[in-house]
């Protein structure tokens, strides 16, 4: 009997080791992974020079006191404003972490300039932040909130219609008291939804206008996920905070927050902190890792990849209508929408060792390795077409 708690529906398999694409199971079985942790092995498994790192870096320093200076962590926080929006960043070790420390850097910022009536956030609703206690009603999601109350206040939420694509009713959403508004960038979770970028550019518009901040998640599409080093880049808009994880440490946990210089202001010493956030370890890897995906090269054959995978797909969907109802995403965040529930649909991909997961609205998400090969596109193609060919 196993003494692991029951928050998870476990699949009967477990592994011994993966290496790139590939995971290869305890009774000697080879999957072709397309989960990747859910977006987090950005480089596939036991990367070489990840692995070089950690063993390097393992026998110098794991873990110091953020009371101490850390230059691995200042070394990635200035790679991370160099190539992004951001002027100042903190670390934290997962994604529903950053999200937290998101939510308390916007309120904390209206705080500092006299305006602590301002902390309600505006956020998407049956979207997903992670699964903390604030995160789960900042989704607002009956099914993850149900059994945790008191509610959690603070969150109010609007509805995003991914036909005609548009927020619904969002400027009467937002109130005297509200903080920012914080989306995903692409929903995950929700089912591959990726928010146009005119919808993007129409939420800055109206932070402007509000005088209230913008706040992109990126946990999971971020990272270089969407053939750009974050999914927003293409609408040219300049979010206020974005929560980073997953994809970040390759494997290893980290989670960060990047911020700009306005509403870094308030958060001064004893505001925030976190234990193992930022630690030697981590930063190191999350170097490396900066240092590969940020590659303009790397970022292009990302995109290669995506539209020769995407459009493979729209073929199969065109060959069966009836089976498929929809090719979802960007980059490599994919989600192929079924007419009807996927677990049975998931259960056939595995049986022909291609591992997937779901999301909401019948959708299989996939989720190669950013660096994954043309070859294990094709064995992945091929094995959802048998799966079409053979499903009743």
């Amino acid at each position: 009997m196993s003494n692991l708690a029951k928050n998870y529906n476990r699949k009967k398999i477990s592994f011994s080791y993966g290496k790139g694409s590939y995971l290869y199971s305890t009774d000697g079985k080879k999957y072709l992974d397309f989960v990747m942790g859910i977006a987090v092995n950005s480089l596939g498994h036991a990367h070489p020079s990840l692995v070089k790192t950690i063993n390097k870096q393992s026998k110098k320093l794991w873990h110091v006191s953020n009371a101490f200076q850390i230059p691995e962590g200042e070394n990635l926080a200035k790679k991370l404003c160099k190539k992004t929006f951001a002027d100042y960043v903190m670390f934290q070790n997962s994604g529903a972490e950053a999200t937290e420390a998101a939510i308390k850097v916007a309120r904390r910022y209206f705080f500092s300039i006299g305006k602590p009536n301002k902390n309600r956030i505006l956020c998407i609703k049956n979207s997903f932040h992670g699964r903390t206690l604030a995160a789960i009603y900042a989704s607002g999601s009956k099914k993850m909130t149900e059994g945790f109350g008191p509610k959690v206040p603070g969150f109010d939420h609007i509805e995003f219609r991914d036909t005609k694509p548009r927020f619904l009713n969002i400027k009467s959403k937002i109130k005297n008291n509200t903080a920012a508004i914080m989306v995903e960038t692409i929903l995950g979770e929700g089912g591959i939804k990726v928010i146009p970028d005119k919808c993007l550019r129409y939420l800055r518009k109206i932070c402007n206008e509000k005088k209230i901040l913008l706040i992109l998640d990126e946990v999971q599409c971020g990272i270089g996920r969407s053939g750009d080093f974050f999914a927003f880049e293409q609408s040219k808009v300049k979010p206020d905070i974005v929560p980073i994880a997953k994809g970040i440490g390759g494997g290893f946990p980290i989670g960060a927050v990047l911020m700009n210089k306005k509403v870094a202001s308030g958060m001064v010493p004893g505001t925030h902190g976190s234990t193992f956030g930022g630690n030697p370890l981590a930063m190191t890897v999350g170097n490396k890792v900066m240092d590969i995906v940020s590659n303009k090269k790397f970022l292009k054959k990302v995109k290669s990849s995506s539209k020769y995978f995407l459009s493979n797909l729209k073929e199969i969907k065109d060959k069966y209508p009836n089976i498929i109802k929809q090719i979802r995403g960007k980059g490599l965040l994919i989600g192929i929408q079924l007419h009807f529930d996927q677990t049975k649909f998931i259960k056939s991909l595995e049986k022909n060792y291609l591992l997937t997961i779901r999301a909401a609205e019948n959708v299989i998400r996939i989720l190669p390795p950013l660096n994954v090969k043309k070859n294990e596109i094709d064995l992945a193609l091929k094995i959802i077409k048998k799966v079409c060919k053979e499903y009743k």
